[in-house]
């Protein structure tokens, strides 16, 4: 019958001619990512099981891209990013992104790609659950632990597990008010957070070809709120051109077998959504936007991996516009490409950055993960006590921003940036 994407792409790196979902598979790793978060951990687990002079198994397939706790005077924060850093001198890794250096990037998951580290048909893990981002050029890219990390440090092998794989595939014209957060928000809410446990999802069909890379990298970032092992969808000419002029480095593109078998398969007709949010405190508690209109909020964040990349701020633009914000609006770009594309002037001489200052938002932090995952008290964006947030980051556990106390609605940009207006969770389709 063939095999999905997913199952093709571990076959190569297994080296075998078919795997089938259930497996176990030694498989050859492309990259490895690891951040300030993880890193230390990774690097301490590498050590110990390999020595304290061992070199990692291939300089040009590891990643470090501190990302989480940058722009803050914590002194442990700082430390963890002096491991990478000393690490990355004695291995004399070349791919080591600083902070504070023009080589800086930002949000690890936005940038990998930007930098060219992301090819299709190739295998990356990284020590972060939304490595799964990278689905969405046609690698398979998973999220693993330390321990994992650093036997692949070592060894540039690892033993997976071949996942079964759910088909979604979303037909239809996409409205100009819905984005791929409502997508995915739609399913994950469908499906629940358990609905995708160690499956690969696979996402296709004509909205799905529409959509830029930007909002398909929506989609697959937050295939693990499902408890999806991988997002991914097959890469096309837009990939290609895309990632061709990212990287030097060949690749070979892999595609599934038509007729392949998969686990179950849903169909979403993206014509009919309608936008909406996920409620405190689980991306999958679905609600319309249009019947939360009662929730008044304190502040509006916009920004992380899945919700601060450009399209998502043009989006957001187009309800601010010759508009003013009701509540604190905080803006956080994911790389430094997208701030300094948000400083560029636009069509009609104006940059987004004018648009977002004479809405009255906040000023625009640097590039970094932020709030999304709280951290040391001056992060920027960190909640406070009792603050509703509606947020375009994906996720709303408790403490997720910060304060336990801070009720987290997930949504999109346009939906976002509506409500900032308004003072209150607003269905976007109200300014458009």
């Amino acid at each position: 019958m063939g095999m999905t994407l997913t199952e093709k792409i571990l076959a190569r790196a297994a080296g075998q001619s078919a795997v089938k979902p259930g497996d176990n598979v030694w498989i050859a790793v492309d990259i490895l990512l690891s951040h300030d978060i993880c890193g230390p951990g990774t690097i301490g687990i590498f050590q110990r099981e390999f020595g304290k002079d061992a070199r990692v198994w291939d300089r040009e397939k590891v990643v470090l891209l501190p990302d989480h706790y940058i722009f803050t005077k914590d002194d442990k924060a700082h430390r963890n990013v002096d491991i990478l850093r000393a690490f990355a001198k004695e291995q004399r890794l070349p791919y080591f992104y600083d902070p504070g250096t023009r080589r800086y990037q930002g949000v690890c998951h936005v940038a990998l790609p930007q930098a060219g580290h992301v090819r299709p048909g190739e295998v990356i893990f990284g020590t972060d659950s939304h490595t799964c981002t990278h689905g969405a050029f046609g690698a398979f890219a998973s999220g693993i632990g330390n321990t994992d990390a650093g036997f692949i440090l070592g060894t540039g092998k690892l033993l997976v597990k071949v996942p079964e794989t759910l088909r979604f595939t979303l037909r239809g014209v996409k409205p100009d008010y819905i984005m791929a957060k409502d997508m995915i928000l739609k399913i994950i809410g469908d499906i629940g957070v358990e609905g995708a446990n160690y499956c690969a999802m696979e996402f296709n069909g004509d909205a799905v070809s529409a959509l830029s890379l930007d909002e398909r990298m929506t989609l697959c970032n937050m295939a693990v709120e499902a408890g999806a092992k991988n997002g991914i969808m097959a890469p096309d000419d837009t990939v290609l051109d895309y990632v061709r002029k990212r990287t030097h480095k060949a690749f070979e593109p892999v595609f599934g077998d038509p007729g392949a078998t998969v686990a179950r398969e849903y169909t979403t007709d993206v014509s009919r959504l309608e936008p909406c949010v996920a409620e405190p405190h689980s991306p999958a508690k679905f609600a319309l936007a249009r019947e939360r209109t009662n929730v008044k909020i304190d502040r509006v964040y916009i920004g992380s991996c899945t919700g601060g990349k450009l399209t998502d701020f043009v989006a957001a633009a187009t309800i601010l516009k010759r508009r003013k914000v009701k509540v604190d609006t905080f803006l956080v770009p994911a790389t430094q490409e997208i701030a300094d594309a948000l400083a560029t002037p636009r069509s009609g001489g104006q940059s987004l950055v004018e648009i977002f200052q004479a809405a009255g938002c906040l000023d625009i932090a640097p590039p970094s993960c932020a709030a999304c995952l709280g951290g040391p008290v001056d992060t920027f964006g960190r909640t406070q006590a009792r603050e509703v947030v509606v947020s375009t980051t994906n996720r709303n556990f408790i403490g997720r921003m910060g304060s336990k106390d801070a009720p987290i609605y997930l949504a999109s940009p346009l939906t976002a940036a509506a409500s900032a207006v308004t003072g209150h969770i607003t269905d976007p389709r109200e300014f458009l």
